[in-house]
């Protein structure tokens, strides 16, 4: 789509099409999800380790992307990312992306995901505007979900890490009567809950305070491992 806005010389085209995905699919979605993940996790985390690729990746597709329209400001930053680098952005071209990197199934098995995600958010923005919640991290909602390939579909991730709850709990059916639901999201309903346990000092999630590792009793054994591994650096 960039490439052929560029062709095209569509200039705001190529402006909204990055604007759209950096605003949405990163910033609100990805990024928003990630982040825990990428300050949390422990130095030798594979989950880490992923996240940090595809950081990488994606900086250096949208860096060459908006090369043509911030040049000086791609420029500066590609060489912050790149010290000692010989040459310029300018010069790169912009980063092939593999065709096979575009599965629609896997695409629509995420739409799905996200859809069920919206009505969540949803039900906890409604608690937060009560101030019955601060932070989503305070929430350990119950998402009803009647169709069971739907159901499945969500079962298949870690759905709590994705609606950046402390916990979550999936149940069959249509939920009570005053559970939240979206119009355009059928099927759905979500309860929402407060978390329950200790809260990370560390990361903010709740947690069984007795499953801590009892070097680090405040925060999660997540966390407790993530700071072993900072201490065995110093």
């Amino acid at each position: 789509v960039i490439r052929k806005a560029y062709a095209d010389y569509d200039y705001k085209r190529v402006v909204s099409e990055l604007s759209l995905f950096l605003n949405t699919d990163l910033s609100a979605f990805y990024f928003d999800i990630r982040k825990d993940t990428l300050y949390c996790e422990p130095a030798s985390s594979l989950k880490r380790k992923a996240a940090l690729s595809v950081v990488d990746r994606l900086c250096d597709c949208v860096l060459r992307w908006l090369a043509p329209i911030l040049v000086f400001t791609s420029e500066e930053a590609w060489l912050a990312l790149n010290p000692g680098a010989e040459g310029s952005i300018h010069e790169m071209g912009f980063a092939e992306v593999p065709a096979q990197w575009r599965d629609e199934t896997l695409a629509a098995k995420w739409k799905k995901i996200r859809d069920v995600r919206r009505v969540v958010t949803g039900a906890l923005e409604l608690r937060r505007a009560a101030k019955e919640i601060g932070t989503s991290l305070e929430a350990a909602p119950i998402v009803h979900i009647a169709d069971t390939a739907l159901r499945d579909v969500v079962a298949s991730v870690d759905f709590a890490d994705i609606c950046i709850t402390s916990g979550i709990s999936v149940a069959e059916g249509n939920g009570p009567d005053d559970a939240f639901r979206l119009a355009d999201v059928p099927g759905v309903a979500v309860v929402p809950s407060k978390a329950t346990g200790l809260k990370c000092a560390r990361s903010w999630r709740y947690f069984d305070p007795k499953t801590a590792d009892p070097a680090f009793p405040d925060i999660t054994p997540r966390d407790a491992q993530a700071m072993k591994e900072w201490q065995a650096r110093q």
